[in-house]
């Protein structure tokens, strides 16, 4: 290197050092030119040839000076001069010790933004070994192809663990369908939408992925409606005559029936529609936040903030509550208890994450040892006669798809008393330590011959009657501060009678009974059915920007947000971040067991500790539980500030059933 350059003096500083001109003397020389072109030995005319190679020469030196000029022309439109002129003098006043690192750091900055290249879709397996679909990106970064990241997207479908062989067949192929189709939509149309598209613009990927399938939604609504027009041109088969009247019952007198005082139930609504392959939508929409967070070198969570929050970014990010299940005693369960298929336990808001899974592990060990327990002898009882019969029979309990254990009950009482029992052992109060929350599956339950709920085997219940039975289970055990899907979602009246009967003393949560997260952002309604808050799902065609909406609109009623896994979890634990990211007050995960949701947990307490180690981890508040009036409600929607309730806590509830 020169120490001076021509006509500068010797004490300048290294940027008179590294002229423009020579930086371009420098891109334009022969060998930045690669190809028979750029050899040296032909840019000049060679003494020893003849005229007609000296010809040559001439025509090869006139192409080789008209590339030079060309390749200045595209170094200039690209900024390079001077670019590389700034970079070579920083680089002299830095001197580092690897150059060339160095130099590849910063040209790095200078490239442009990766963009998506290629989405490619694959059929893998579930937790449960069922069908389901992965996701991946590939971005081109500084002119090469790399593989950033992959999700695993969970189906809707649920679990029926004693369905019958027919049932289970046919739910079989359409899932296998709806994997395979989702698989076809990324291959093919979705990696050609979304290729040249930034990652880290998740409203437009979003918006090309809610074209996409809203042209598949008019595709499947006109393939139907063809389909409909070819059965009319059938000829109409007459239908049967209706069946006759039911015999009467001997003893019964004619025109009374058993259900003269008792209101017909609804029958069941149209089961909403879901779009084979639609699982593609909301896997992909994932998959490329994921890539962007990944790029970024930050965490999911904190950019599924960013969009949530996208003025300013969140100083706080709070772990959701734990609503973890520990016993299920649903209809699947060998017992005669029907009403709770999940017996849930929510650590106390002052606890962190781990500190309540750890304590809910004690307990889960006490179950098992309470199960491996021996029954006590038999007593002698006179035939007919049920005398202990309940409590002589051995306790089972078998790992079901939730990670919890389910176990053969027979009273509603008998799961709630063995909990709080475990805790009184361990020296916990149950409704200050922990609390409870029960999923009641009511759907599961309806006997529509009947027109009841069987709560239990044999035992049926009408949709009046099961808001005597919540209300007096509340009172008995006021540390129970959800319910769960308690009606159907068509018992619209008793979601209205539970939720102003109990909800200024525990969360009533919809969660099968509620629409998907596409319906409910069209209708712009949560109140239907009446309830405190909805668990939302990441499935089928809901994308990032879905869920952000749909927590914006939860947040803006007062609701609040359950995030939910489904119940065929995959090993993925994108859902801990999305929750965390989205700000929702109950994360549920189901049990503590089964890799899948363990995996989830673990993803849970790493946030944890990143939060803690960057002081941003924000603190829970206690449990609150606000009654909207109807004028209220009717204020929220006019526009106007809800009026409500005093806010009740827990701690008050459980002190008045003391004192009571």
């Amino acid at each position: 290197m020169r120490t001076q350059d021509r006509g500068k003096n010797p004490g300048e500083k290294p940027r008179e050092i590294w002229g423009r001109e020579i930086s371009l003397r420098c891109l334009a020389t022969d060998r930045t030119l690669a190809g028979p072109q750029a050899n040296p030995s032909c840019s000049l005319k060679s003494p020893t040839m003849g005229e007609e190679g000296g010809g040559r020469s001439c025509g090869t030196t006139r192409e080789l000076q008209k590339l030079k000029q060309q390749a200045m022309e595209y170094y200039r439109e690209n900024d390079v001069p001077r670019r590389l002129e700034e970079l070579l003098n920083s680089t002299f006043y830095l001197q580092p010790a690897d150059v060339y690192g160095h130099l590849a750091n910063c040209f790095s900055k200078l490239a442009k933004p990766p963009t998506i290249c290629k989405v490619v879709g694959r059929n893998v397996l579930d937790g449960l070994g069922l069908p389901t679909l992965q996701v991946e990106i590939f971005c081109t970064i500084q002119n090469f192809s790399k593989n950033i990241c992959s999700v695993v997207i969970s189906t809707h479908f649920e679990v029926h663990e004693n369905a019958l062989p027919e049932q289970a067949e046919a739910e079989e192929v359409e899932r296998s369908e709806a994997v395979s189709t989702a698989v076809q939509w990324v291959n093919k149309t979705i990696t050609e939408e979304l290729r040249g598209i930034a990652p880290s613009n998740q409203a437009e990927v979003d918006q090309v992925l809610r074209t996409f399938f809203e042209s598949k939604v008019q595709e499947e609504k006109e393939r139907r409606q063809l389909e409909k027009g070819l059965e009319d041109q059938t000829i109409a088969i007459p239908s049967p005559p209706p069946p006759p009247p039911p015999a009467r019952k001997k003893g019964q007198r004619q025109g009374r029936t058993d259900t003269l005082t008792e209101k017909p139930i609804l029958p069941p609504e149209p089961v909403e529609p879901v779009l084979s392959g639609s699982m593609a939508i909301g896997a992909v929409s994932l998959a490329v936040a994921k890539t962007s967070a990944m790029l970024d070198n930050n965490p999911l969570y904190l950019n599924i903030a960013l969009l949530k929050h996208p003025q300013e970014q969140p100083t706080k990010l709070t772990i959701p509550l734990l609503m973890v299940s520990l016993v299920s005693c649903g209809k699947s369960s060998p017992g005669k208890l029907n009403l709770m298929k999940e017996v849930i336990c929510i650590p106390h808001p002052g606890l962190t994450a781990k500190q309540g899974v750890e304590m809910l592990l004690e307990i889960q060990k006490h179950i098992n040892k309470t199960i491996e327990m021996p029954p006590p002898p038999k007593t002698e009882t006179k035939k007919g006669h049920d005398g202990n019969k309940r409590s002589q029979q051995p306790i089972t309990g078998k790992m079901s798809h939730l990670g919890c254990l389910t176990i053969n009950y027979d009273t509603i009482e008998q799961p709630l008393l063995l909990i709080e029992g475990i805790c009184a052992n361990l020296g916990l109060d149950l409704g200050t330590n922990l609390h409870l929350a029960i999923n009641c599956a009511a759907h599961e339950l309806i006997d529509y011959s009947r027109g009841k709920y069987e709560v239990m085997t044999g035992t049926y219940k009408n949709a009046a009657e099961m808001v005597d039975l919540y209300g007096d289970l509340i009172s008995r055990f006021p540390s129970i501060i959800a319910l769960i899907d308690p009606f159907r979602k068509e018992d619209s009246e008793q979601w209205d009678s539970i939720y102003n009967a109990l909800g200024s003393r525990c969360y009533i949560i919809a969660g099968t009974t509620s629409k998907s997260i596409s319906k409910l952002l069209e209708d712009g309604n949560i109140s239907i059915p009446k309830s405190s808050g909805l668990i939302i799902k990441h499935t089928n065609q809901t994308t990032m920007s879905d869920l952000v909406q749909i927590t914006n609109l939860l947040d803006s009623k007062k609701h609040i947000a359950v995030f939910g896994s489904t119940e065929g979890e995959s090993s993925d634990d994108s859902l801990v971040d999305l929750a965390i990211g989205l700000g929702v007050r109950f994360i549920k995960l189901g049990g503590l067991s089964r890799g899948e949701r363990v995996t989830k947990y673990n993803r849970l307490f790493t946030i944890e500790e990143e939060l803690v180690q960057k002081g941003a981890l924000g603190f829970n508040e206690e449990h609150t539980f606000f009654s909207l009036h109807e004028e209220a409600e009717k204020a929220t929607v006019a526009g106007g500030p809800p009026e409500l309730l005093e806010p009740i806590f827990p701690t008050e509830v459980m002190e008045g059933s003391a004192k009571a």
